[in-house]
């Protein structure tokens, strides 16, 4: 039995599709962010970071999006979202799930949250730095896809490809939306019609964004 802790669009979103796709029993938790219900002393018990995604698995609280993500995707063989151990693409679908997050997570998180490196805003010489960082990031990836896509795995859907697909909605508002790369708004397009994604959509009232063709 699974427990999420989640706050609507946010990194918690790519692991409520990954339960949704798996079919395992699981419950949701709304960590209200209005409330500021992710500094609570009792949600700080289970991520002392105060930030979501926080998973708890057959009663063992486990932190970080991408490692759910993982966890889940070999705890559920059967919903084929991560190539076989020992299969060739196994290391290819690794890189990509930590390289996403660690990577291009890590930036949008900067973009977002100035305040966790101190400031009230960025100046106008860092923001423009952390966009060019993001946009460069993205569009390695587009051309990554346009050689060997549609899919990140190549012919394959993975987990890497849900998670792709938050990161491109994160940046709806940013100079450049993500969508406005050719490869990118292709394979988010495929996730956008899957039933995990639609439903996970539904259930955190997730009506703003939608790739271009939907």
């Amino acid at each position: 039995m699974y427990t999420l802790h989640y706050s609507p669009g946010t990194a918690s979103m790519v692991v409520h599709a990954m339960l949704l796709e798996t079919g395992a029993p699981h419950q949701l938790q709304l960590v209200d962010f209005d409330k500021d219900q992710q500094h609570d002393s009792a949600y700080l018990e289970l991520n002392p970071d105060g930030v979501v995604p926080t998973l708890v698995v057959d009663g063992v609280v486990m932190q970080e999006s991408a490692a759910q993500v993982m966890l889940l995707a070999e705890r559920h063989p059967e919903a084929s979202l991560a190539p076989a151990p020992g299969t060739p693409g196994r290391a290819d679908w690794m890189k990509w799930s930590v390289h996403l997050s660690c990577h291009l997570g890590a930036l949008y998180r900067t973009w977002f949250y100035s305040r966790d490196i101190g400031l009230d805003e960025h100046p106008a010489a860092v923001r423009e730095a952390l966009r060019g960082k993001i946009e460069s990031t993205l569009d390695r990836i587009d051309r990554h896809l346009a050689s060997n896509g549609p899919y990140l795995l190549g012919e394959t859907f993975s987990s890497a490809d849900l998670q792709l697909t938050m990161y491109i909605r994160w940046a709806r508002n940013m100079p450049r939306p993500g969508t406005t790369w050719t490869h990118l708004n292709d394979l988010a397009l495929r996730v956008f019609q899957r039933p995990s994604w639609k439903t996970m959509c539904e259930i955190e009232g997730l009506n703003d964004w939608r790739p271009v063709g939907a």
